[in-house]
C-alpha cells in the first residue's frame, strides 16, 4: 500500500517507515504535523494514513474528520499514547479503520495493517454509485435484501461489499436516519444495518420508527461505542445485535450468517 505517516516523534516516523518498507509498502511521506497533510494527500493519493492523535496544531481526530469527509476511500489508522478510554470510540465513529495505543510492537501494527488491507479488498468489490438503488434488482425480487444506514461513505461501501459477499442484495444505502426510515418503508428489507452516531437523528431514535414501518426487518446496530447502557438500549428497542467499528469483515460475515440461518 501507499502510506503517509503523520507523527511528531522523529524516531516513530523512522521506525514506521523502515517497518512498512521492509514489508513491501511504499511510504510516500512522513510528516511531523498535519499542516501539509492535505497537500500530501493530493500529491501522493495514499491508500493509508497512519495518524498520531497528539500533534502540534490540529489533533488527529480533527484531521481524521477532514480526511474522511474529503477522501473516504483513504484508510486511517490512529496512533496514540493517550489513556482516554473514550478516544477509541470517537476515532472509530469518525471513520478510523484501525487504532493502536503506544507503545505497540511491530507485530501489532503489522496485524492492524493486515486488517486494513483485508477491509479494503472487500470494499473495493463494491461498485460505484453509493447511495442509489441497484436498478438491476426487480422491486419484488425474492432475493434476501438489505439496506444500509450510515453517515460514513466508507462504512456504507464496506458493508455493501460484505453483505453482497454473503448473498444479500443491497437495495439502497443512505446517510441519515430520516432517509433510513423511508428506505425501510419502501423496500421492506430483511436486514437493516443502522449506525448509532449520525447527525440529526441518531440510530437509536430511528430504530423504533424503522421497526414501525418495516416490522419484519432484522436491525443490526453499528457503533464505535461499546458502552453497555447503549447496547442494552438498542437490544431493548428491538435490535438483533451490533457491530463495533472499526468493522472487521470476518466478524460481520460470521454474525450475519448466523442471523440469517
Amino acid at each position: 500500500m501507499k502510506i503517509i505517516i503523520v507523527d511528531d516523534n522523529l524516531a516513530m516516523r523512522k521506525v514506521l517507515t523502515a517497518l512498512f518498507e521492509s514489508n513491501g509498502h511504499q511510504v510516500m511521506a512522513a510528516l511531523e504535523d498535519g499542516s501539509t497533510l492535505s497537500e500530501s494527500v493530493r500529491q501522493h493519493s495514499p491508500e493509508l494514513v497512519c495518524l498520531d492523535y497528539n500533534l502540534p496544531g490540529r489533533n488527529g481526530l480533527e484531521l481524521l474528520a477532514d480526511l474522511h469527509a474529503s477522501s473516504p476511500e483513504i484508510s486511517v489508522v490512529m496512533l496514540t499514547g493517550s489513556d482516554d478510554p473514550t478516544l477509541f470510540g470517537h476515532a472509530a465513529d469518525a471513520g478510523a479503520a484501525g487504532f493502536l495505543r503506544k507503545p505497540f510492537s511491530q507485530p501489532q501494527i503489522l496485524e492492524e495493517i493486515k486488517h486494513v488491507e483485508e477491509t479494503r479488498q472487500v470494499a473495493s468489490k463494491t461498485a460505484s454509485g453509493d447511495g442509489t438503488l441497484d436498478l438491476r434488482v426487480p422491486e419484488h425480487s425474492a432475493k434476501r435484501t438489505a439496506i444500509i444506514v450510515d453517515d460514513s461513505g466508507a462504512i456504507r461501501l464496506l458493508l455493501k461489499g460484505i453483505l453482497e459477499d454473503i448473498g444479500l442484495t443491497v437495495l439502497q444505502t443512505v446517510s441519515n436516519g430520516h432517509e433510513g426510515i423511508e428506505a425501510a418503508k419502501k423496500h421492506q428489507p430483511e436486514i437493516v444495518t443502522l449506525d448509532v452516531d449520525m447527525p440529526g437523528m441518531s440510530g437509536l431514535d430511528a430504530l423504533p420508527l424503522i421497526r414501525d414501518v418495516s416490522p419484519q426487518s432484522k436491525i443490526v446496530m453499528v457503533t464505535g461505542n461499546a458502552d453497555k447502557a447503549l447496547i442494552q438500549k438498542a437490544v431493548a428497542g428491538g435490535a438483533k445485535g451490533y457491530f463495533l467499528k472499526p468493522l472487521r469483515p470476518a466478524h460481520v460475515e460470521a454474525f450475519m450468517k448466523k442471523l440469517l440461518a
